[in-house]
């Protein structure tokens, strides 16, 4: 069974803070066409690019990064099978070829995937890329020492399970196969319709095994993008990345890299961040940030200033805020109470908690509302912009709590305006109305983690959210509502303990589909069938909004993860 405890990564990835942290299309700047904006000009070959950062890139190893393309730096130096369409909004959204000719050809149930390598391919050094340097970059991932990266691979491939990694397994996974230099064959122990969106994970960057130092390659991995990392100080916290002269663009249609040089600032305050790129000052007009977005007092601000409102990005990851229940726990166990909090909830205080609705979303829906998921619009439990006060204290009343209830909800202390103090005070505010008392809990953002991910510990009622490893419902839904992902010696994020064998059932069937859109429709069907149980009450989805410099150009931000792709930037 999959353990999602390394999932919940990508949630500091969205933010990105991926995580780390948003469905209309996303977009470049509002009123602006994203692909000339910041003055309209065609993109400029050259220039120098800065990347402003709160978070240092510390892993800069392949087996290690978990994110598709390893987030938005690595992107830059890995390239994998798949990748993410690198254009706006939901055209973004869709995986398509990167190093293979195409996104995989599966066998008739979806348990064997064939991939093809484009002729052509080199690394930085100009030797060629082959099928048997993907095998091992795999391979590599599942050492012991190199671990953080997806866990995907671990559960799909045949006889994967208990592998520890080519250093002590040289003999590696039968489960791959190369049987030329530029095949790749895959076997799989159960369908999976969704394998080309995998195949986007680091994990399947080619690493050629006589350049492998283990632990030490991060410092200089080995490109086969369109940049190569000519320097790596205090673990991620400078990087420069140079061209890779062998890096072909007729092999990559993907990555446009235009600027010649990208330099890497990280360990900024985000407020520093954002003061510098408003500012535009010397290497700054050049500069972005792939991690910090404006708060609801910067967005004010920058909002009143029509010159540097046409500097921001705006972008929707999928990724729901939502509130939990245990139904383990009094008096969560009786579905009315659940339902009543769900009807009793102002979904515009909450909003407005959360900084406004330039930065949230509210959400009726478990996915997230974008068309990859398979959205389909849903309000089970309507309760209008403000609450249905009178419709909670009725089904309390059934559930025999006609004088009210007093309840506990569990927050973080962290101000991330997602499951921080502002937005737990709103709902006790909204919950009020209808006579339920709500006292807050809030705690460390370690201990909250380590509190509602713990079976043994999980409370009653606490804020939660989730975001997708890739823009579809399977790995949305099925961590969260699978009865046979429910970790109880471990951390388990099915937090609602769902086992219900139809929607197992479901899941299973629905990862057989190849056919994604026919996958997206049932996606949907299935978080409109969940969300009858009343296991969690949607809140909001996210939406980023992040400054960029007065010369920087051609911003193109996609629905996969919501922020600004430097492959696509040019400088002026």
């Amino acid at each position: 069974m999959r353990q999602p405890s390394l999932t919940a990564r990508r949630v500091a990835a969205a933010s990105i803070g991926l995580l780390v942290a948003a469905g209309a299309a996303a977009c470049g700047p509002e009123d602006n066409d994203a692909k000339t904006s910041g003055g309209g000009s065609a993109p400029h070959q050259g220039g120098t690019l800065t990347i402003l950062n709160r978070n240092p890139q510390q892993d800069f190893d392949p087996a290690r990064l978990y994110t598709s393309g390893g987030g938005k730096v690595p992107t830059l130096v890995f390239r994998t099978l798949t990748t993410r369409n690198r254009e706006n909004g939901a055209a973004g959204a869709q995986v398509v070829p990167d190093l293979a000719t195409d996104t995989g050809r599966p066998n008739k149930d979806a348990t064997v995937w064939t991939y093809t390598l484009k002729e052509g391919l080199k690394y930085e050094d100009g030797s060629a890329i082959t099928s048997a340097d993907v095998k091992y970059g795999i391979e590599r991932s599942f050492a012991p020492e190199l671990s953080g990266g997806a866990p995907y691979l671990r559960d799909w491939l045949v006889g994967a399970a208990g592998y520890q990694g080519p250093y002590k397994d040289p003999k590696g996974l039968a489960a791959i196969e190369t049987p030329d230099a530029r095949t790749i064959v895959f076997h799989l122990n159960k369908p999976e319709g969704e394998f080309p969106y995998l195949a986007t994970q680091t994990q399947f960057a080619p690493v050629p095994k006589a350049k492998d130092t283990g632990t030490k390659y991060e410092e200089h991995p080995v490109s086969s993008g369109p940049y190569k990392v000519v320097r790596n100080d205090n673990d991620g916290e400078r990087l420069t990345l140079e061209r890779n002269t062998f890096w072909s663009a007729k092999t990559d249609a993907e990555r446009k890299a235009y600027p010649d040089r990208i330099e890497v600032r990280s360990g900024l305050d985000s407020s520093v961040i954002n003061q510098r790129l408003s500012a535009s000052q010397g290497a700054d007009a050049t500069a972005i940030t792939t991690d910090t977005n404006l708060g609801p007092a910067e967005l004010a601000k920058v909002s009143g200033d029509k010159k540097l409102a046409a500097r921001v990005g705006t972008g929707r990851f999928g990724y729901t805020n939502y509130l939990a229940f245990n139904p383990r726990v009094k008096p969560f166990d009786d579905i009315r109470v659940r339902q009543a909090i769900s009807y009793a909830l102002d979904r515009s205080s909450v909003v407005n908690a959360a900084g406004g609705s330039s930065l949230a979303e509210a959400a009726t829906t478990f996915l997230p509302n974008q068309k990859s998921f398979g959205y389909e619009p849903y309000d089970l439990f309507p309760a209008g912009a403000t609450g249905d006060a009178a419709k909670a204290k009725e089904l309390l009343k059934e559930a025999g709590h006609a004088s009210g209830l007093t309840v506990t909800l569990t927050h973080s202390n962290s101000q991330d305006f997602e499951t921080s103090p502002e937005i737990a005070t709103a709902i006790q505010d909204a919950l009020k109305k209808a006579g339920i008392t709500v006292k807050l809990q809030g705690l460390e953002d370690n201990d909250y983690s380590d509190t509602i991910h713990d079976v043994k510990t999980e409370p009653g009622f606490f804020l939660a959210h989730w975001g997708a490893d890739w823009p579809s419902g399977g790995p949305f839904l099925a961590p969260i509502f699978d009865g046979r992902q429910i970790v109880e010696d471990g951390a388990n994020f099915n937090t609602g303990f769902l086992d219900d064998k139809s929607v197992n059932a479901e899941i299973d069937a629905i990862n057989k589909l190849t056919d994604l859109d026919a996958a997206a429709k049932r996606w949907g069907a299935l978080d409109k069938k969940i969300g009858e149980q009343a296991l969690t009450v949607p809140l909001f989805h996210p939406v980023y909004k992040r400054l960029y410099g007065a010369d920087v150009r051609n911003i193109v931000i996609s629905d996969w993860d919501g922020v600004l792709d430097p492959s696509q930037v040019a400088v002026k």
